[in-house]
């Protein structure tokens, strides 16, 4: 691959430019040159401008001291009293949506260069985001895809970080890509991200909505705060911009309204703008057709369940939003392979089929578990293997354990990233109301795998919940090297 343009590496721009729109006093803050933008003290050195961000572990303003010594040249703080500083202290209300502002600034709004398709949801980001990743690369156009698989364009190393990265490692992102002549971008953005302001400054022109179901309510506490959350990517968009909604369910109805840009409705039934005429389901894929005003998609797919044909619908109608033609988007939804991590189906030599999905929420454990138990033979067996994160919303582990106990006739109870909590207290709220003689529970990961697969028979089916392709254990915080895919590979 020729080497990367990064032209911004070493660029320098004056402090009264770079925070003219979060600075209203007029002190000349012209003879400051900076040349790098830092969250984390550790990273900063002579010229750089820190910004203390008060986070869900640190508090950034402990550490200016800190970010001075490494050589900061001025710092963006939130106003509390931090003593009189050696270089200028900017106070702002807001010192996360000053990081967005600051390095948008910095970078010269590189999204005003690019198509930007941000899509959002509990669930279905990545694989839609893939499925649009693919009919752009289908269309010859230069495109890039970020989200939880990392960054996937031509060139560039597949770095992975947080589903959407925070505002700094963001807008370089996008500006090394525009000045290498990508020319679109699609982006998972999650409600962390819309919370936290890491897309505050990034120019979308699509926007969709996937879902909405329980999650992440041990940050935003109630289902109503998370959906004004998600809400805000719809919110910001431009009249001249698009928004595709999924609107069978009832937040797709309320999300409709709150788009500022126009909204293509998106149906599984003929009530929406886009919608599916034909769909037919097997272990081995999808096909059927879809209908957008007079045009026809006519598809087979890899992919697998109900969840998946919503995916197809999103990508699809983003497709036909950029004018791409019919034959492109059915050959680049043809052509996508199973995602990695999501509803993967290896067989073993005795016909046993061991099925691996990321899914962690108790809406994805339904989708999943419901689609299989459908497709999967009645005469044969379905086990499923799982566990519930540590240090995160405890609410749903009971509920999980009793949406696998309605379709499993055995479940194997194992950890997955237990964090810093103690794993037997996880699984017993997993089991909690579930029949004992239903289920085993282990507490290494690789020992409930490996005796869910000796122990199902022929024929019979394992879902392997949870993890998909993550290749760790997060463990009383060290990241211990584990993968159940290498485990599963042993036996095929």
């Amino acid at each position: 691959t020729s080497r990367l343009i990064t032209s911004h590496e070493f660029k320098t721009v004056k402090l009264n430019s770079l925070v003219k729109h979060i600075v209203h006093d007029k002190k000349d803050l012209s003879n400051i040159n900076i040349h790098k933008i830092c969250t984390n003290s550790k990273n900063v050195e002579k010229g750089s401008l820190f910004v203390a961000i008060n986070g869900e572990e640190h508090d950034g303003h402990n550490y200016i001291n800190e970010a001075i010594e490494n050589g900061a040249a001025a710092v963006i703080s939130n106003g509390k009293d931090i003593g009189k500083l050696p270089v200028p202290n900017l106070r702002v209300s807001n010192t996360r949506l000053a990081a967005s502002k600051v390095a948008a600034e910095f970078y010269n709004y590189p999204s005003k260069e690019l198509k930007i398709i941000g899509i959002t949801g509990t669930n279905g980001k990545t694989t839609t985001a893939s499925l649009i990743y693919s009919i752009l690369k289908q269309s010859n156009f230069k495109a890039a895809q970020l989200g939880t698989l990392g960054v996937i364009a031509d060139g560039f190393d597949k770095n992975k970080t947080l589903t959407t990265p925070d505002p700094i490692t963001l807008q370089k992102m996008l500006r090394d890509l525009s000045d290498n002549s990508f020319t679109h971008v699609v982006m998972e953005v999650s409600s962390h991200a819309l919370d936290q302001f890491r897309v505050a400054d990034i120019d979308f022109d699509i926007s969709i909505f996937t879902n909405l179901s329980k999650e992440h309510l041990d940050y935003h506490n109630d289902m109503e705060t998370y959906f004004k959350t998600k809400s805000r990517l719809f919110r910001m968009m431009p009249i001249t911009g698009t928004s595709i909604i999924h609107t069978d369910k009832d937040y797709g109805m309320k999300m409709k309204l709150e788009s500022s840009a126009p909204v293509v409705s998106i149906s599984m039934n003929d009530t929406g703008d886009i919608h599916y005429k034909d769909i037919n389901y097997s272990l081995s894929g999808i096909n059927g057709f879809i209908k957008a005003g007079n045009e026809k998609i006519v598809f087979n797919s890899k992919l697998v369940g109900e969840f998946n044909a919503e995916n197809i619908l999103s990508a699809v109608s983003a497709g036909i939003t950029l004018n791409i033609s019919p034959n492109i988007i059915e050959r680049a939804i043809e052509e996508t392979d199973l995602i990695e991590g999501r509803m993967e189906i290896f067989k073993t030599k005795d016909e046993k089929s061991i099925v691996v999905d990321y899914a962690h929420t108790p809406d994805s454990y339904f989708k999943v578990l419901s689609t299989l138990k459908k497709l999967h033979s009645s005469k044969n067996k379905m086990h499923v293997l799982f566990g519930c994160g540590g240090n995160r919303d405890s609410t749903k582990r009971s509920e999980m354990g009793r949406i696998a106990a309605e379709f499993a006739d055995k479940i194997w109870i194992t950890p997955d990233n237990p964090r810093f909590e103690n794993i037997e207290k996880i699984n017993s709220e997993i089991t909690k109301g579930i029949d004992k003689n239903k289920y085993d529970v282990f507490v290494n990961r690789q020992d409930g795998l490996e005796a869910a697969i000796k122990n199902i028979g022929s024929g019979d089916m394992l879902v392997v919940l949870g993890k998909g392709r993550e290749n760790y254990q997060d463990i009383n915080g060290t990241k211990i090297k584990y993968s159940d895919i290498e485990i599963i590979e042993k036996y095929l």
